[in-house]
């Protein structure tokens, strides 16, 4: 929150040097952030009345949300070197609001965290608006997001209503919940899911996607389709730890919920990314899919987050490293466009070689970490279809087996068009003497391969 503070001042009173100060006070307040939370671990406790659960959870989701942050800080300073000091502080906010929803279990707060970090995407979207698209794009954003907030709260007021508490570990919200009338409940927590519905960007609350991830700024868009997931996706997880246990209808509606969620976004982002011509619209697609597969590992993983730490990490880290490639690409050629990476692999080698290393961690193939990842999810998955014997369980292990394979058909496009197609005209490359990027993103696909193949390195630091 300091941070946040002084790089408004930094940007408003120091004008000419602006940006370079804010970003530079933006990374001493992630470190520093880093460094109290790390004190942090294995050392729980409870703020505001309850309100806030600090637990190792919530301290890793968080030092992975930084880690984010700090990346995205980075690769906005060098793509935007115009003084752009308050994007630094609308970062902030939304990192705080990300690091809020892993903590809390209390419904008003995780409102307000979403909020917070929805009205930063907002503003982060529409600040480099340059053309028509890019104003579109944010513009569907706000005015889809407004009306999900409004639905999610609307939900909130009725839940709140009917149990007279919002902290959906409470044995009285459970309670109250219990004797509500089963129409209005079911009806008020489908309401409350489409305002996660919307950070998580699963099906049916996907369609803003597309359109903004094509049309934000590169840099945002790679912030757009990491750092509120895992807020989201942390919170969820909470939310079924508390209700998997108990025998009543809102843990079966909000385990049916999950299930056929995680189904339909496997399904409709992996089978949609087929057709995408648009590298950024095609990940948009393939993060959809992805959602799909983050919900049944939330499903998979009740007692212990770790697998869900560890295939959270992956996704972070594969995601950064090929937006980070779409970025070069797109620099180099002024084109983001898959078929207009015909005969670039002659050209960049190295680039397209590590953008196919990324392109097989998020298929899921050995060696490496999102094939590890993947392969935690289905081994816990078929334990539970073991001791359960619900046919639920099959259909997501047969719907995750089924959409991985369907996966490598369009993120291998990338190799084919680079390393097996001709260009039909000349190639010319325009020169970029900034090569930071390029390099973060050679050492996350790096370290992509030395987690696949020694995973045990992170999932001992995790438990």
């Amino acid at each position: 929150m300091l941070a946040f503070i002084v790089c408004i001042l930094v940007s408003l009173f120091f004008k000419k040097q602006g940006g370079q100060s804010a970003f530079v006070v933006s990374l001493l307040g992630y470190g520093i952030s880093a460094y109290f939370l790390i004190v942090q671990i294995d050392q729980p406790t409870t703020a505001f009345s309850g309100m806030l659960l600090v637990d190792n959870v919530s301290v890793y989701a968080r030092l992975l949300i930084i880690a984010g942050a700090i990346l995205s800080a980075l690769f906005i300073q060098q793509r935007h070197t115009d003084n752009n000091g308050d994007v630094y502080s609308i970062l902030i906010a939304a990192t705080i609001g990300t690091s809020l929803l892993t903590v809390t279990s209390h419904w008003l707060l995780a409102f307000i965290a979403i909020e917070t970090v929805s009205i930063a995407s907002y503003v982060l979207v529409g600040y480099f608006s340059k053309n028509k698209q890019q104003s579109e794009a944010a513009m569907k954003y706000v005015l889809f997001g407004s009306l999900c907030a409004a639905v999610m709260l609307y939900g909130l007021s009725l839940i709140y209503g009917l149990t007279g508490n919002l902290d959906f570990q409470a044995q009285s919200h459970l309670q109250g919940l219990m004797s509500a009338p089963e129409p209005v409940i079911i009806i008020a927590l489908l309401f409350v899911f489409v305002g996660m519905g919307f950070k998580l960007s699963f099906v049916p609350f996907h369609i803003w996607s597309p359109d903004v991830y094509q049309g934000a700024p590169t840099a945002i868009t790679a912030f757009l389709s990491t750092l509120p997931k895992i807020g989201a996706i942390i919170l969820f997880s909470r939310l079924y730890q508390a209700w998997a246990s108990s025998l009543f209808y809102f843990s079966e509606l909000t385990f049916w919920f999950i299930a056929i969620v995680a189904i339909a976004s496997m399904l409709a982002g992996n089978l949609a990314a087929l057709r995408q011509h648009d590298a950024k619209r095609l990940m948009a697609y393939s993060s959809i899919g992805h959602t799909g597969f983050l919900l049944m590992a939330v499903l998979a993983y009740q007692n212990s987050f770790a697998y869900l730490l560890f295939y959270l990490i992956a996704y972070v880290l594969m995601n950064f490293a090929a937006f980070l490639f779409i970025d070069r690409i797109e620099q180099q050629t002024l084109s983001s466009d898959i078929r207009s990476y015909a005969g670039l692999g002659k050209k960049m080698p190295l680039l397209f070689t590590a953008f196919t290393v990324t392109a097989i961690s998020l298929i899921g193939i050995p060696p490496t970490m999102g094939f590890f990842g993947k392969l935690l999810v289905f081994t816990q998955v078929f334990d539970i279809y073991q001791l359960s014997r619900d046919w639920i369980y099959v259909l997501l292990l047969c719907v995750g087996a089924l959409t991985s394979v369907i996966s490598l058909f369009f993120y291998f496009k990338i190799p084919l068009y680079a390393f097996l197609r001709q260009s039909e005209e000349p190639i010319e490359l325009k020169k970029q003497n900034n090569v930071l990027l390029f390099y973060i993103g050679i050492l996350l696909t790096l370290a992509l391969v030395v987690l696949g193949l020694f995973p045990s390195v992170l999932l001992n630091a995790l438990q």
